[in-house]
């Protein structure tokens, strides 16, 4: 009997292409003809403005449309499924706290279920920090699908995104902001379409900071100082790291307000002012330490911590070595912490390789964040940093570029605590370029509203993207992390196989037998949090006498193999796989065509 899945199919026109050409007529049209459609643009204009001059209506249109638009897109771009090892390890944190508990006993059986970004000892539970599985798990309890807590906390980022860019730039520019940041991460990105990084967490979080910090300045009120320690709390579960490198800037700032500016608070409003905040940030620091214990069995060992002691061989700061390598008991995860992280150390930790990171990696960001559209304007960030409006990010970045270059990888998820920054200064550099001239003719005005237009193009042919045979090109890198206009076939396979196991009568035993050519990062063994209770099981196949063990233990199981490289959609019954021959050449397996 065999259980089978469709294949994938696969396209070939670029969307960056398609991006990079319409940017590059936008410029042409911008010198050309700089007053084209200048009637058009500004009854546009003058109507976003009156929106935006209504701020919390501003604020709370943009939350909704990120919401709403992302909801009307799942006939295009469906709820996805998980894919790569962070996927499955978020969802097991949510699986878990759904559960009602913050970490799970080892299993009997546990080496078996061994992979990646998971610990098994001491407890089975997820490496990562657990703001993101909570919300997972949030949206798992109220709807019955743990993604719709990541699409509430994607249209929060939205939200938060233009409330905190209106303390800094005039309410159009701040609407403006928000707007593209629908376009670019509510929709389109792996912030929204995976389970991987709380991209969308991270970033609500610092926003929530630099919103705050404007705002209790010029006021100081409870409120804004509550939402400032809202922002610390959720940077703190959710990247730390990232999060103190945001906060020492604003807490240098608020400090030297607080006892050194002419008009500096009383100690009597000092207290009223930040009691309740420092309450809630060291009870959720409390609560951290007691989450650690749970997972770990020490309050200061973190979970991230602990599994890349166990696992890794990869550094993760520029001036470490490798470890040495730990006795791995499956081919793909020496693979996977070997090969797939070990070889960009060594990259990197190479003089000319650090010299080309240095050069791309601001790239890769910038790409992420703004879309080749936006990617003009940003020849004034220089002039914008020294504004006196934004003076602010440009003493920050001192803080915040060397803590970030410290670390041998970054991805964007990783500087998503600074995503209000980045549009505040974009947004600034755009103003900019709004305002030049040359020989006399609006090019910059032009220019600005064309690449709005591409923007929005860009939209509309991204949520079309598999119907008109488009594609998100591997380049600049085959990761999936840099930009995904949707699910798309990622991870159906997996799911296929587990579907229709699901729907047969009885529990079933799935043992995963992967070729030597195959993609490490492409991984099928993960589990429920209680394996034992689970439908299906999936479990590495190893040497005869442990598949023997395993397959006693789960006597009352019907054992299946799985080989996601010759048969990707397909389940056989292990008696008559283990009958055939095992000696059948296995391809070679491609990221690229991941």
């Amino acid at each position: 009997m065999m259980l089978a899945a469709g294949s994938d199919s696969g396209s070939a026109i670029s969307l960056q292409l398609i991006e990079g050409g319409l940017t590059a007529i936008a410029v042409v049209l911008a010198f050309s003809l700089p007053r084209f459609g200048t009637k058009f643009f500004r009854r546009v204009e003058l109507a976003f403005g009156v929106l935006a001059r209504r701020r919390y209506w501003a604020t709370t249109i943009v939350g909704l449309a990120a919401f709403f638009l992302r909801l009307a897109l799942l006939p295009l771009c469906p709820i996805p499924n998980p894919f790569v090892p962070d996927d499955f390890s978020f969802l097991l944190a949510a699986n878990t706290f759904a559960q009602g508990r913050l970490a799970n006993p080892t299993p009997v059986m546990w080496t078996h279920f061994e992979s990646m970004h998971i610990s098994m000892q001491p407890a089975y539970m997820s490496m990562y920090f657990p703001a993101q599985g909570m919300i997972l798990a949030a949206g798992k309890l109220l709807t019955g699908n743990p993604w719709f807590g990541l699409l509430c906390i994607t249209a929060l980022m939205c939200a938060a995104i233009c409330w905190m860019l209106q303390a800094w730039l005039p309410p159009t520019w701040a609407l403006l902001g928000g707007i593209i940041a629908v376009l670019h991460l509510s929709l389109f990105s792996y912030w929204i379409n995976t389970y991987s990084g709380a991209g969308s967490l991270a970033a609500l979080g610092g926003t929530l900071v630099l919103g705050a910090l404007p705002r209790i300045l010029r006021r100081a009120r409870l409120r804004d100082a509550m939402l400032l320690a809202i922002g610390v709390v959720i940077v703190a579960l959710t990247r730390p790291y990232e999060g103190v490198l945001l906060c020492i800037p604003v807490f240098f700032v608020l400090f030297r307000w607080m006892f050194f500016a002419k008009n500096h608070p009383t100690p009597n409003r000092l207290i009223r002012l930040w009691a309740a905040p420092l309450a809630l940030i060291v009870a959720s620091g409390l609560w951290l330490g007691y989450y650690d214990a749970k997972v770990n069995g020490h309050p200061l060992t973190l979970p991230y911590t602990l599994n890349r002691a166990t696992y890794a061989v990869a550094p993760y700061w520029m001036w470490q070595s490798p470890r040495p390598e730990p006795a791995y008991r499956h081919k793909v995860m020496r693979d996977f912490y070997t090969d797939f992280e070990l070889d960009y150390v060594h990259q990197i930790q190479h003089p000319s390789g650090f010299v080309f990171q240095l050069a791309f990696k601001p790239f890769v960001i910038a790409l992420f964040f703004a879309g080749i559209a936006l990617l003009p304007p940003l020849i004034w960030w220089p002039r914008a940093l020294f504004d006196r409006r934004i003076r602010f990010f440009a003493g920050a970045a001192c803080v915040w570029i060397p803590g970030m270059l410290l670390q041998i990888f970054l991805l964007p998820h990783y500087v998503a605590v600074f995503t209000g920054a980045f549009y505040c200064i974009g947004l600034q550099a755009m103003r900019h370029m709004r305002v030049r001239r040359f020989e006399a003719r609006p090019v910059g005005l032009a220019l600005a509203r064309f690449l709005v237009i591409v923007c929005i193009m860009m939209a509309a042919l991204r949520a079309w993207a598999e119907p008109l045979g488009l594609r998100y090109a591997v380049w600049p890198s085959a990761s999936w992390n840099f930009d995904w206009y949707g699910p798309g076939h990622y991870g159906t396979a997996r799911a296929s196989v587990e579907k229709a196991l699901e729907s047969m009568p009885g529990k079933q035993l799935v043992l995963v037998r992967y070729c030597p050519s195959h993609w490490a990062a492409d991984e099928w063994v993960y589990n429920a949090p209680d394996i034992d209770s689970s439908q299906v099981v999936w479990a590495r196949e190893m040497g005869t006498s442990d598949n023997l063990e395993l397959m006693r233990h789960y006597s009352d199981r019907k054992a299946w193999l799985v080989q996601p490289d010759l048969h990707p959609g397909a389940a056989t019954p292990y008696a008559a796989a283990e009958q055939a021959t095992t000696a059948a050449v296995c391809p070679t397996v491609l990221a690229s065509a991941r």
